[in-house]
């Protein structure tokens, strides 16, 4: 079955095309986050004029290479190959999410394809299951999940594709924003400065700083995060001390790192995990997959990760998450829901 998706929830316009929710035939991706870097934050309006802009272009260039991976000359005959359509259609920015919908709207009439409506947030999660080798591993169930992103810091146990239990998350920021939060603070960049400030910290070779900065509910006996206070201790530390900005950047990633897997190992052991899953944008932590492997293994418990191009926005997993919850719906009844969280269906 191949689904051909789109994905603009927020500054990326993407489409994909996959096959039985697991191979990648082509993506394509534009962002408009130079201009969201000269503002230092996302614009919503400047956004979803860039969603406009991009999509046509994005949707046929997909079409093309397309084309190309199936060695097909027509494009009517790639469209016949395509057996449905998804789109995300929340959480997210609600005009930017609307040009995907509309436009995946256009595309059913006009093709006479199903649309499949997407939860951004489990879509993420599926990137794991998206594989070009045959050595890949797949999750297995129950499977406890780290959603870790920009806008979100959940844990979820998956029972099953579609069957979710919802364990715990962020009373306040999340991780990915207490990041560039930071990142800003130290004056490492204006905007998603997340992985500026991990590359800062990677070149830390002595924390002196150690166990400085607190581990919000690390020792709480449930599975919620809290980084705001965090962000602030961060705050006094560099308004009253003088310390290497590599050295503050690598005690405040160490400290989200070191809660966020206490509270997934300690989830993966009391609920018998088969797998643990992480999905997001902070997935791509580099600090935060190897400390949860380590961690793992005193449970004996494999742990699952995308692979780095997969963690950002894009269209694959948004086809992965349709072929294993094909969920269709009219047409009226597919709308943008940019409050939508990982429990909610549409």
């Amino acid at each position: 079955m191949k689904i051909f998706a789109i994905e603009s929830s927020c500054d990326e316009t993407a489409s994909a095309v996959v096959e039985d929710g697991i191979h990648e035939i082509t993506s394509v991706v534009a962002s408009s986050k130079e201009l969201h870097e000269a503002t230092g934050g996302i614009v919503p309006e400047v956004a979803a004029r860039k969603q406009v802009e991009f999509i046509v272009p994005v949707i046929e260039q997909t079409l093309e290479k397309t084309a190309q991976a199936l060695e097909i000359s027509d494009r009517v005959q790639v469209i016949k190959q395509i057996d449905a359509i998804a789109v995300t259609v929340g959480p997210g920015l609600v005009g930017s999410l609307i040009v995907g919908i509309e436009a995946a709207k256009t595309l059913s009439l006009a093709w006479n394809k199903p649309l499949i409506p997407v939860n951004h947030l489990v879509g993420h999660i599926y990137a794991n299951w998206i594989h070009d080798s045959k050595e890949k591993e797949f999750p297995r169930f129950p499977a406890v999940v780290l959603i870790v992103s920009g806008g979100h810091t959940d844990l979820i146990l998956m029972k099953d594709h579609g069957r979710f239990e919802y364990l715990g998350g962020t009373y306040d920021d999340a991780a990915g924003e207490a990041f560039d939060k930071t990142a800003r603070l130290l004056g490492l960049s204006r905007y998603l400065g997340g992985v500026e400030l991990s590359k800062a910290a990677a070149k830390c070779t002595e924390n002196e700083l150690s166990g400085r900065l607190p581990r919000s509910l690390i020792n709480e006996e449930n599975y919620d995060f809290s980084f705001s206070g965090l962000k602030t201790a961060v705050r006094r530390l560099v308004e009253n001390e003088k310390h290497p900005v590599e050295i503050v950047a690598c005690e405040f990633e160490t400290a989200v790192v070191d809660v966020l897997v206490e509270k997934t190992i300690r989830a993966a052991k009391n609920y018998q995990a088969a797998s643990i899953l992480l999905a997001g944008g902070v997935s791509a932590n580099t600090n935060l997959r190897a400390r949860m492997k380590d961690a793992a293994q005193s449970i004996n418990v494999p742990v699952l990760v995308p692979s780095l191009r997969l963690c950002t926005d894009n269209a694959v997993y948004i086809a992965g998450a349709a072929y294993f919850n094909q969920v269709e719906k009219p047409l009226n009844q597919i709308q943008a829901n940019p409050s939508l969280s990982v429990m909610d269906r549409f």
